[in-house]
C-alpha cells in the first residue's frame, strides 16, 4: 500500500521535471479529475478498457468487493465511498460499470465474483440495461453455480426487462441448458423439471411444441416440488394458447386435474382452467379460492371473469347464495346490485372474513354490503368497523358522525389508517369534526394521519397548542398547513431539523432559501438538494442566489436548478456552456418540467439550452441515460437514426411519458415502421415492446394485429393515461374483433324494436371497456336488463359516450329499475356520467336526502347550472335541512353544487362550519359573483382581507378571487405569489386590471403563468413589463438576512482552477495514485 513516504518519492520525481506539486495540488486534481470522469461516462469505460489486468482487478476491487470508505495517502485522503456513490448515481457510470463488466470481468476475475458485481450494478440501477444488444455478450461458458446465480438475478428483474430482452435472456438461457443437459433414453426434450425451474418466469417464452414434448415423468416431478406453485403464481404474462398446453401436460403426467391438491399447485394455471364438465360445487369453490390471484395476471380478465361466473354458477348448485356466500371468493363481484340486495343481513354477517378480503367492489356494491352487515350487527361500534375491510367505505357519513370520539379515535389509528384516501371528503369531514369537537386539539393531532391530518383546517391549526416538529412528521400536509406550521415552528426548531421534514418544505419557498445566510445554506444545503423539486418556486428573487460577489453567474446553483429555474433571469441559462452542460442537464433529468415551469416561454428557453448542450442530437445510449425525463420534451429527430439499439432504448423512454406532441408521436409512428417493418410480421415481443404506440398505427394495421395478439391490445384498448392514449381507429379495430367473434344475442324480453338487433352481452362490455362508445343507440337500449344491472358501472364510467347513448342509458334505468321516486342510493351511485342527463324535474324525483349520495354526484363534472341548482335543492328539502344548519361534512359533500348559491345563501351558512372546509371550497371555480359572496363568509372567519397572510391567502385558493377593486390594490406585493393560482385566473379582467406594476411584478413565476389571454389584453404597457419581469424571474430588491444573520456572501471559485498545474490524467495515472502499489511510472505533463 501507498505510504507517505512514497507519496513523498512521487513529488520528488515531480520536483525533478521542474514542476510544482502539492498535497493539495494533488488532491485538487484528482477531485477535478474523478468529477470529470463522473461527468463524461464514455471516457470512464475508455479508462477501463485500456488498463490491464492487474490494475483492472484493483480497480474493481474497490469498488465492489472492497467496503473501504477512505484510502490516506499521507495529506491526500481518497474518499473511496464517495466515488461508489457517485458513480452508480450518475446517469451513466452504471451503464459504464455493466459493459465493462460484460466485456472484461470474466475473462479477469472468478465467475463468482462477476456474476455478484452484475447483481450490484442491475439491482442498484434505475435504468435496465439487459438489452437485445448487449445480451449476446453474457458468458455462454458459466459455471454451473455461476449460472444459476446469474440466472436467480434475471428471475427477479424479470418485471423491468422489455419483452424482447426477455426473450432475448430465455434464448441464452436455453443455450446453456441445452448444451449441459444429458438426453437420456426417454427424454424427448432438453426441457426437464430442474430447468423448468430455472427458467423461473422465462418458462412463458417456450414454444408450444417444445411443452407438448416435455416428458411426463420431468412434469409430474416438477409439479411436485414443493415450490412450483410459487413458481408457478409469479407467470403474470403467460397467453391462454401456453397455459392449456402446460394444462395439458400436467394432466398427461397422470395428475387427477380435479383433485384439490393439484389444484392448489397450478398458480396461475388456474385462471385458465377448462374442464368443467361433471365438476361438483366443492371442487369449484376451491377454484374460485384459487382465483384470487388472477388479478394480478396482464390481460385475459374479461375471460377470467367469465370463466369465474361460471365456477360461480356450479358452486351454488344445490345452495341458495345466501348459504354460500363465505365460500366463493373473489367471484362475489361479479353479482349484480339485484342479487347482493337480495341478500339476508345475517349472511353477509356470516360472510364478513371472505368479503373483507376481496377487492375490485364497485361502488354500489359496497354500499349494499355495508348495508347489510350493518343492519345485522344494529350498531356502529370500534369492532364492527375493523371486520368490514374495503367494504368501511360504504360506511355513510351520518353513521360515523353518531360514532363516540373515543372510537372514532381509535378507528382513524386503526381500521382507518389505511383506508383513509378512500373515504370521501364528507366522510372524513363527519369523522374529524366529531373527534374534535368533544376531545382536546393536541391530543388529536397526535393521532391524525396521511388524509386526516391533510383534512384539518388552518381554523384548526390556530386554534391548537404544544405543536413541535415531531408532531408533524409522517404526516402530509396542504400547502397552507405547511406555510403556517413553518412559520410556527421555525420560531423554536432549527431549520435543519424542520427541513429533515419533507412534507414541511411545502412551507418554504426558493425566496426563503435566497434570504438565508450563507452559514445557514451550508448547514442546510445536502437537505435542500434531496428536496428541491418539493420545493415551489414562488418568487423572482429566488434567483438571487445564482449570483456571485461581482454578479457573475456561477455553477454551484446548477445543483438546485429544479428550485431556481422558474424564477431564474435569462443570463442564468445564457451562461451555461461547456463544462456547465452535463451538471446542468442531470439536475433536471428526473423533475417534471411542467409541473415546476408554467411558462411556456421560459420552458422553451430551457429546452432550447438543452438542445444547445447536445449540439442538436442525441448520439447513444448514454445520451439517453444523460437527458432521462426530458426526453418527453424533446423531438425525436434529435436522435440520430443510424443507431437502431439507440432508437429502440428512445422508444421506452418515451413510453414513461405522460404527454407528447402531435409531432412527436409522428416522429415515432415513422420510428416504428423504419425500426420493426410491417405489423403482419411482428412478433409478441414487438408488439408488447411498442406498447402504447400501437394507437398511432392505421385501421388496417390495427386490425391485423388484434387478430393476431387480441390480449395484448384488449390491455392498450383499457387503458384512460400514457403517452398515447388509445386512439379512435384502436378502440374500433377492437370493438369490430369483439363484435364478430362473440355469438350474436337477440333481447329475449320481447322490447319494442329489438327482434332485429343484436344487444350487447356483459362479457363484451367488460371486454370493450373504452370501446362500448361504439355501441348504437338502438343496441344499448335493447340490452339485457341482467346484462344492465351488471355493466351499469362500467358504462356510466366510459368518458366518451355520447349525450345521446347516456340518455338511452338514463332511459333503460327506468326501464329496469322501475320509478325515479322508487330508486336506491346505490341505484344513483352507480349511474356515473349517465347521470349528467338527469333534467331538473328527474333529479326533484329522486331521494338525495344522504351527503353521501350527493357527493358521488358532485364527482361528475358535465353538470349545468340548473341541474346543479336542483341537486342542492334536493339535497335541502329531502334532508329537512336549511343553510344554516349544514355541517362542515354536508358543505364537504356538496363539493361543486356550492356554486349554485345565492348569496343570502351563502350568508347563512354557520361560520364555524365553513372554516373546517373552506380549503375545500377554495379549489371550487364558481362565479366572480359567488366567490365575492364566499369572500365575505371568509372575512367572518380569517378577519377583513386586508389582515390576511400568506397561509390565509393559500388556504382560501380561488376565494381570494372574490376581492374588490379596493381590496385587491390593498394587498402588499409580497403577498401576491401566494395567491393560489387558481384564484389569479379567476381574477374578473376590470379587477386584475387594478393590479399596480409592483404587484405585478411579485406575483412570481408560478402565478404570472396563470395570467389569461383576457386578462393579459386588459393591462397597460407598464403592467405587461412588470408581469414579463414576473415571467423571467428577473430580480429586485429584497431585505437580506431578516433575522440579524451574517451578511458577508461567498466566493465560490471553480474546482478547475484549483490546481497550479495543468495534468491530463488518465486512469492508469490515477490507479498510480490510489490503486498501483508498484514502482512510479514515467509521467508526460
Amino acid at each position: 500500500m501507498w505510504t507517505t513516504e512514497l507519496l513523498n518519492k512521487v513529488l520528488a520525481y515531480f520536483d525533478a521535471q521542474n514542476i510544482i506539486v502539492t498535497y493539495s495540488n494533488i488532491q485538487a486534481s484528482v477531485k477535478t479529475y474523478l468529477e470529470n470522469l463522473l461527468y463524461h461516462p464514455r471516457v470512464l469505460l475508455s479508462e477501463f478498457q485500456q488498463m490491464n489486468l492487474q490494475r483492472f482487478q484493483t480497480a474493481m476491487k474497490y469498488l465492489f468487493g472492497n467496503k473501504q470508505e477512505y484510502l490516506e495517502l499521507g495529506n491526500v485522503v481518497i474518499d473511496l465511498a464517495g466515488i461508489r456513490e457517485r458513480i452508480f448515481q450518475s446517469p451513466g457510470g452504471n451503464r459504464t460499470l455493466f459493459l465493462t463488466t460484460l466485456e472484461r470481468c470474466f475473462q479477469s476475475l472468478s465467475s463468482a465474483e462477476c456474476v455478484n458485481i452484475l447483481s450490484q450494478i442491475l439491482r442498484a440501477s434505475s435504468i435496465m440495461y439487459l438489452q437485445v444488444h448487449t445480451i449476446p455478450n453474457l458468458p455462454k461458458d458459466l459455471q454451473e453455480d455461476a449460472f444459476r446465480n446469474l440466472s436467480s438475478v434475471f428471475r427477479d428483474l424479470y418485471d423491468r426487462i422489455t419483452a424482447s430482452s426477455q426473450r432475448a435472456l430465455y434464448d441464452w438461457m436455453m443455450q446453456i441448458l441445452q448444451k449441459s443437459y444429458n438426453i437420456s433414453e426417454n427424454a424427448t426434450s432438453w426441457v426437464s423439471a430442474e430447468n423448468l425451474w430455472i427458467l423461473g418466469r422465462y418458462m412463458v417464452h417456450l414454444p408450444l411444441e417444445e411443452i407438448w414434448k416435455i416428458h411426463p415423468n420431468e412434469m409430474r416431478l416438477f409439479i411436485s416440488y414443493d415450490n412450483a406453485t410459487k413458481q408457478l403464481d409469479t407467470v403474470y404474462d403467460i397467453t391462454p394458447d401456453l397455459a392449456q398446453a402446460f394444462l395439458e401436460r400436467i394432466n398427461a403426467s397422470g395428475f387427477d386435474m380435479k383433485n384439490i391438491s393439484t389444484l392448489y399447485r397450478l398458480g396461475l394455471l388456474v385462471c385458465f382452467y377448462n374442464d368443467l364438465e361433471q365438476m361438483d360445487a366443492n371442487v369449484a369453490r376451491v377454484l374460485l379460492h384459487q382465483m384470487i390471484k388472477c388479478n394480478h395476471l396482464r390481460g385475459s380478465q374479461a375471460d377470467i371473469q367469465k370463466l369465474k361466473s361460471q365456477l360461480l354458477d356450479l358452486a351454488l348448485q344445490n345452495q341458495t347464495l345466501n348459504e354460500s356466500l363465505g365460500s366463493l371468493s373473489d367471484a362475489v363481484v361479479g353479482l349484480s346490485t339485484n342479487q347482493l340486495d337480495s341478500l339476508s343481513p345475517e349472511a353477509v354477517h356470516n360472510a364478513i372474513q371472505t368479503l373483507n378480503q376481496v377487492s375490485g367492489w364497485a361502488r354500489s356494491q359496497i354500499m349494499i354490503l355495508s348495508r347489510k352487515y350493518l343492519m345485522y350487527e344494529k350498531i356502529l361500534s370500534l369492532h364492527n368497523i375493523s371486520q368490514m375491510g374495503a367494504l368501511v367505505t360504504g360506511i355513510s357519513t351520518q353513521s360515523f358522525h353518531s360514532m363516540s370520539p373515543k372510537e372514532l379515535s381509535q378507528l382513524i389509528r386503526g381500521a382507518l389508517a389505511e383506508r383513509a384516501s378512500d373515504l370521501s371528503p364528507a366522510q372524513r369531514q363527519g369523522i374529524l369534526r366529531k373527534i374534535i369537537a368533544s376531545t382536546e386539539l393536541s391530543s388529536v393531532f397526535a393521532d391524525m394521519q396521511g388524509p386526516f391530518f391533510k383534512e384539518l383546517s388552518l381554523f384548526d391549526l390556530w386554534t391548537g397548542e404544544g405543536f413541535n416538529s415531531s408532531l408533524v412528521k409522517e404526516r402530509e400536509l396542504r400547502p397552507s398547513q405547511a406555510l403556517f406550521l413553518y412559520e410556527l415552528l421555525s420560531k423554536k426548531t432549527p431549520l435543519s431539523e424542520l427541513l429533515s421534514i419533507d412534507q414541511m418544505v411545502k412551507g418554504i419557498t426558493c425566496w426563503q432559501i435566497d434570504r438565508m445566510s450563507p452559514i445557514t445554506f451550508v448547514n442546510v444545503s445536502n437537505i435542500l438538494k434531496r428536496i428541491s423539486t418539493s420545493i415551489v418556486p414562488e418568487k423572482p428573487e429566488e434567483a438571487n442566489r445564482c449570483k456571485g460577489t461581482r454578479g457573475e453567474i456561477v455553477p454551484f446553483p446548477i445543483r438546485y436548478s429544479c428550485c431556481i429555474l422558474n424564477g431564474s433571469p435569462p443570463e442564468y441559462l445564457e451562461a451555461i456552456t461547456g463544462s456547465l452542460c452535463v451538471p446542468f442537464i442531470t439536475s433536471l433529468r428526473k423533475i417534471e418540467l411542467d409541473r415546476l415551469v408554467l411558462n411556456e416561454q421560459k420552458k422553451n428557453a430551457i429546452l432550447q439550452k438543452v438542445h444547445n448542450c447536445l449540439n442538436g442530437s442525441i448520439v447513444d445510449e448514454y445520451d439517453l441515460d444523460l437527458i432521462g425525463n426530458l426526453i418527453c420534451h424533446l423531438s425525436p429527430a434529435l436522435i440520430c437514426v443510424g443507431s437502431l439499439e439507440t432508437m429502440a432504448t428512445a422508444l421506452q423512454q418515451f413510453g414513461q411519458c405522460q404527454h407528447l406532441s402531435h409531432e412527436q408521436e409522428m416522429d415515432i409512428k415513422r420510428w416504428i415502421i423504419d425500426l420493426y417493418g410491417s405489423p403482419r410480421n411482428w412478433t409478441t415481443e414487438t408488439t408488447q415492446d411498442i406498447g402504447p404506440f400501437i394507437a398511432l398505427l392505421t385501421k388496417t394495421d390495427l386490425s391485423i394485429l388484434v387478430e393476431k395478439f387480441p390480449g395484448f391490445i384488449s390491455d392498450i384498448a383499457s387503458k384512460k393515461s400514457g403517452p398515447v392514449p388509445p386512439s379512435e381507429e384502436l378502440l374500433l379495430a377492437y370493438f369490430e374483433w369483439v363484435r364478430n367473434s362473440s355469438i350474436p344475442f337477440s333481447a329475449p324480453n320481447g322490447t319494442f324494436g329489438c327482434a332485429e338487433v343484436a344487444a350487447p352481452s356483459s362479457d363484451e362490455i367488460m371486454k370493450l371497456t373504452e370501446a362500448n362508445k361504439f355501441w348504437s343507440d338502438q343496441e344499448l337500449f335493447c340490452m339485457d336488463p341482467g346484462t344492465f344491472n351488471k355493466t351499469v358501472e362500467l358504462l356510466g364510467s366510459v368518458g366518451s359516450l355520447s349525450a345521446s347513448q347516456l340518455t338511452v342509458l338514463k332511459e333503460k334505468a327506468k326501464q329496469v329499475w322501475g320509478p325515479l321516486t322508487s330508486w336506491q342510493n346505490y341505484h344513483i351511485v352507480s349511474l356515473g356520467r349517465i347521470a349528467t342527463t338527469l333534467n331538473e324535474t328527474e333529479i326533484g324525483a329522486l331521494n338525495l336526502s344522504s351527503i353521501d349520495t350527493i357527493a358521488a354526484l358532485s364527482e361528475q363534472t358535465e353538470w349545468n347550472p340548473s341541474q346543479t341548482q336542483s341537486i342542492l335543492h334536493g339535497f335541502l328539502e329531502d334532508s329537512g335541512q336549511e343553510m344554516s344548519t349544514l355541517k362542515s361534512f354536508d358543505l364537504a359533500g356538496l363539493g361543486a353544487s356550492l356554486c349554485a348559491l345565492n348569496s343570502t345563501e351563502i350568508a347563512a351558512i354557520n361560520a364555524n362550519e365553513f372554516s373546517a372546509v373552506v380549503a375545500r371550497i377554495g379549489s371550487l371555480l364558481c362565479s366572480s359573483i359567488v366567490l365575492e359572496s364566499f369572500k365575505k363568509k371568509a372575512e367572518s372567519v380569517f378577519g377583513i382581507a386586508a389582515t390576511w397572510d400568506k397561509s390565509i391567502l393559500q388556504e382560501i385558493g380561488t376565494i381570494a378571487a372574490g376581492l374588490n377593486d379596493t381590496e385587491l390594490k390593498a394587498v402588499d406585493k409580497e403577498l401576491m405569489p401566494y395567491f393560489h393560482p387558481r384564484a389569479i385566473k379567476c381574477i374578473p379582467d376590470e379587477m386584475f386590471k387594478e393590479l399596480s406594476p409592483e404587484q405585478l411584478a411579485s406575483l412570481g413565476p408560478t402565478n404570472a403563468a396563470m395570467v389569461t389571454e383576457s386578462q393579459h389584453r386588459h393591462l397597460n404597457e407598464l403592467q405587461l413589463q412588470s408581469l414579463q419581469q414576473a415571467l423571467d424571474g428577473t430580480r429586485r430588491s429584497t431585505n437580506q438576512s431578516p433575522f440579524g444573520e451574517s451578511t458577508i456572501k461567498p466566493t465560490y471559485t471553480s474546482v478547475l482552477s484549483g490546481a497550479s498545474f495543468s495534468c491530463r490524467l488518465s486512469l492508469w495515472v490515477l490507479a498510480v495514485f490510489i490503486w498501483y502499489p508498484a514502482s512510479i511510472p514515467t509521467v508526460t505533463v
